[in-house]
């Protein structure tokens, strides 16, 4: 089984695998439609398609951030209808740096589902191979009851009091995956507010990968995140960016190097800046 990366090699020689579930969740923040687009123009044979605004968040309240996580019953029900047993493999791809295939990732692993690896270089990997395409919408799938939850979620979060509480009291390092100037505060496209969490260091998710879009060897990565962060354990590592999905990215990167244990803020910035008594920093 594979639980990190699998080549397009490897999926197109597990085409029709009924033991295999390929989700495409393509998604471009800015516009909420072209993933879906994208899918009914071209996808891989089988790939289920996913909205990452439709079917992966829940509903918003203007203080749970951009995407709020779904709940993990909610979350189960959803990938049952898309066919999802336990034991079976689950490929996830993007088309954007493996940046939402990552949070599919995460989602998969914190619902308790340990076989899931990304598409690594994502769909320019599966069209650099000439790989076999689909096109149209979504086509019906026999749904499923046999998927087991347990009862903790196998992937920690934090809320916000905690990273509040943190600010006077540390007990982890925060780590922003935002581009820098976001970070620094010098521009912010997506939330009303510029900056970041007081003490979090920064680290840009696009750090994770080298040539054509592919995730960094696993040395070289551990490498980087540890020049980053000293001494600090995995454990006390807790993930953020601006709605919880890049985050998610350098918790794979992290995974992926051996550095094992930390932790999604899912709110991350976007809740954060939610409540104006929140502290903000900028440099």
């Amino acid at each position: 089984m594979f639980e990190f990366l699998v080549s397009a090699e490897q999926v197109k020689a597990n085409l029709g695998n009924a033991d295999w579930l390929i989700l495409d969740v393509r998604h471009d923040l800015a516009d909420h439609q072209a993933g879906r687009r994208a899918y009914e123009q071209g996808h891989i044979p089988g790939a289920v398609f996913l909205d990452h605004e439709a079917d992966l968040a829940a509903p918003k309240t203007g203080l749970n951030g951009r995407h709020p996580l779904p709940s993990r019953q909610d979350l189960a029900q959803l990938l049952q209808k898309q066919g999802l047993r336990d034991g079976m493999q689950v490929v996830v791809y993007d088309a954007q740096a493996s940046l939402f295939a990552s949070h599919m990732w995460w989602m998969l692993r914190w619902l308790g589902h340990p076989q899931v690896a990304i598409l690594d270089g994502g769909w320019q990997a599966w069209q650099g191979l000439e790989g076999p395409e689909d096109s149209g919408p979504a086509q019906a799938v026999q749904a499923t009851t046999d998927l087991s939850v347990p009862a903790q979620p196998a992937m920690p979060t934090v809320k916000t009091e905690q990273i509040l509480k943190n600010l006077t009291t540390p007990v982890f390092t925060v780590l922003d995956a935002r581009a820098a100037e976001r970070y620094r505060g010098d521009v912010e496209p997506m939330d009303p507010v510029a900056g970041h969490i007081p003490d979090a260091l920064n680290r840009s998710h696009l750090n994770n990968l080298g040539e054509q879009g592919r995730f960094k060897s696993a040395e070289q990565l551990r490498q980087e995140f540890i020049s980053v962060l000293g001494k600090t354990p995995a454990e006390q590592v807790v993930h953020q960016c601006g709605s919880g999905i890049t985050a998610c990215h350098n918790l794979f990167a992290m995974e992926l190097a051996g550095l094992s244990g930390s932790s999604i803020y899912p709110g991350s910035w976007s809740e954060w800046v939610s409540d104006a008594s929140r502290p903000v920093a900028r440099s």
